[in-house]
């Protein structure tokens, strides 16, 4: 997948897993957590996005667990995968820094960390 065609929720579970691997709930949590709650995967989009993501190589099972009698499977960012994010977050950034830039000179006032123009928060 084209990195400009990668959606949020890609971004997201692939920044789920920079640290661990996880199964299938556990990057629905995790996801959630980075977000603020703003994403809420649904199963049928995770399990997608995890079968699209392993055979582009961004992603590989890691292991099965049995876990109150249900298959837990687990993946983990791969070496391609950790790239993948790196380029993305960058490429993010770079456009976040150009927005943030024309709307303090307009004089929009920024919300949160980037604070009021011309100003901290």
């Amino acid at each position: 997948m084209n990195t400009s065609t990668r959606t949020e929720q890609v971004f997201l579970i692939l920044t789920a897993l920079v640290d661990q691997p996880r199964h299938g709930y556990g990057i629905v949590q995790e996801v959630a957590r980075l977000s603020n709650g703003q994403t809420q995967l649904k199963v049928g989009t995770l399990y997608g996005a995890l079968d699209r993501l392993t055979g582009e190589g961004l992603l590989a099972p890691d292991r099965d667990e049995i876990e109150g009698g249900r298959l837990r499977r687990y993946y983990r960012l791969t070496e391609q995968g950790a790239a993948a994010l790196a380029e993305d977050a960058e490429r993010l950034a770079a456009h976040a820094a150009v927005a943030t830039r024309r709307l303090r000179d307009r004089g929009v006032s920024l919300p949160g960390k980037l604070g009021p123009a011309g100003g901290a928060a």
